[in-house]
């Protein structure tokens, strides 16, 4: 699809961000032995659990991090795939209200960094209510991109998040449309924009025993920082278990991310910030009013038995595949 100055009328596709958590326990093959999706909600909270057993909690009234996160993310067997939140002893403590666990946001939508919290990403409601069961656990929210004042609302986004089941883990999907019925809205270039997690400070390069690499074999910030790829894994072992967490992108995607990937825990698919990435002039990617934008990813969180590991290149085909359905 061709870009041109990045002015465009209209953007069809959704966001979806997934998160896949591979376990360590066997195959799940009927519906009566697939895991069950619950849901624990109280003021600003939402607490997901499988089996009886946290996964995450999605947060999205904070008064301190003006943006909605998922926060201390488990794996299957236990481990903690990010980073403590709020952070503890043995944590480095930079970012600590940047990097909660999971995020998507920007330093640039209309000129308000909210990735900085310099502006409010304002929950509004429950457009579906929170629903689990067998497999399977789905709710939507929307949310309003607020002014710098907090007065006004800038950009709608709708946002439906799945969490599914399967044979090797689980699936959180995210699809999430931006739009505004107001005026134009404009993405700009920022190294901070997009999706980005925030390790277990365990496996990390910088604090712990752990490596980034990405699809092409690249190693570490040195070898990936930059550069765009199909996915980029961070991982290393916890006790007796390998765990990680690898991005992956929506090839519906407006243009490839690129990587701002930090040894010290921290990594950021952008596809909008061309020049802070090095990779090109300036860019603007402005959505027309009563038009729509959207953008997606996939974050695959694993835990595997100490000396075993899981193909990424296999995970992320099997992401292509959930994005058919």
């Amino acid at each position: 699809m061709k870009i041109g100055s990045d002015r465009f009328k209209s953007w069809t596709a959704c966001l979806v961000m997934a998160v896949v958590l591979v376990g360590c326990s066997g195959n799940q093959n009927t519906k009566e032995e697939l895991p069950v999706v619950e849901f624990q909600q109280e003021p600003g909270k939402l607490f997901i659990l499988i089996d009886k057993k946290p996964f995450a909690t999605y947060v999205y009234e904070d008064s301190v991090i003006t943006r909605p996160y998922f926060e201390n993310v488990m794996t299957p067997c236990g481990a903690q795939a990010t980073r403590n939140h709020p952070v503890l002893a043995g944590d480095p403590k930079d970012h600590s209200s940047w990097h909660p666990g999971i995020w998507l946001s920007y330093a640039d939508l209309n000129g308000i960094d909210y990735w900085r919290l310099k502006g409010k990403v304002e929950h509004e409601l429950f457009a579906e209510q929170p629903k689990g069961g067998p497999g399977k656990g789905t709710f939507t929210v929307r949310n309003y991109y607020m002014s710098a004042d907090g007065k006004d609302r800038m950009v709608a986004e709708l946002v439906k998040y799945s969490i599914i089941t399967g044979p090797s883990g689980y699936l959180l999907t995210s699809n999430s449309t931006y739009s505004s019925d107001s005026s134009d809205f404009t993405f700009g270039d920022q190294e901070e924009m997009g999706l980005g997690i925030r390790v277990n400070t365990r496996i990390t390069v910088q604090y712990g025993d752990g490596h980034i690499t990405n699809a092409e074999g690249q190693k570490d910030e040195d070898g990936t920082w930059g550069k765009a790829s199909e996915w980029i894994d961070y991982s290393g072992e916890v006790d007796d278990h390998y765990i990680g967490m690898a991005i992956m992108q929506d090839p519906a995607n407006f243009r490839p991310a690129w990587f701002h990937s930090r040894n010290y825990g921290y990594i950021a698919a952008n596809p909008f910030g061309r020049e802070a990435m090095k990779q090109g002039e300036k860019s603007v990617v402005t959505v027309k009013k009563g038009d729509r934008f959207s953008i997606g990813f996939g974050v695959l969180v694993y835990c595997t038995p100490q000396g075993e590991q899981v193909d990424i290149n296999e995970a992320y085909q099997n992401y292509l595949n959930v994005l058919k359905e």
